[in-house]
C-alpha cells in the first residue's frame, strides 16, 4: 500500500483534544487496509515526527435502508477505521 493513501484526516473531537493535552497522542482516520506498522511509517514520513505506538480502531456503521423501485436494499454508512499515534517524547505535530 502507497504511503501516502493512508492518513485520511487528522481527527479534531472534544476526546482527541484531550488525549493531546494528556501526552503526546494524536488521532487520524486512516485506510480500512492499513496495518499498525504501515500507519506508523505514513505517520513518520509526512510529519517528519517519531512514532513508538499506534493503536487501532474499527468503528462500525449503521445499516441505513437504499430505496429504489426493484426492492428495499441496505447499505452501512459511517464504517471507518481509526488510529491513535503516540509520538517520541519531545516531536509534535502542527495541526492548525
Amino acid at each position: 500500500m502507497k504511503t501516502f493513501g493512508i492518513l485520511k484526516e487528522i481527527l479534531l473531537t472534544e476526546k482527541s483534544n484531550l488525549l493531546l493535552s494528556e501526552g503526546q497522542r494524536y488521532s487520524f482516520v486512516v485506510d480500512a487496509a492499513a496495518n499498525k506498522t504501515q500507519i506508523a511509517r505514513a505517520v513518520e514520513v509526512a510529519f517528519g515526527v517519531g512514532v513508538v505506538s499506534v493503536n487501532v480502531v474499527n468503528c462500525c456503521g449503521k445499516a441505513k435502508r437504499v430505496r429504489s423501485k426493484a426492492r428495499n436494499r441496505f447499505t452501512v454508512v459511517g464504517k471507518k477505521k481509526k488510529a491513535i499515534v503516540s509520538l517520541a517524547e519531545g516531536d509534535k505535530i502542527d495541526v492548525m
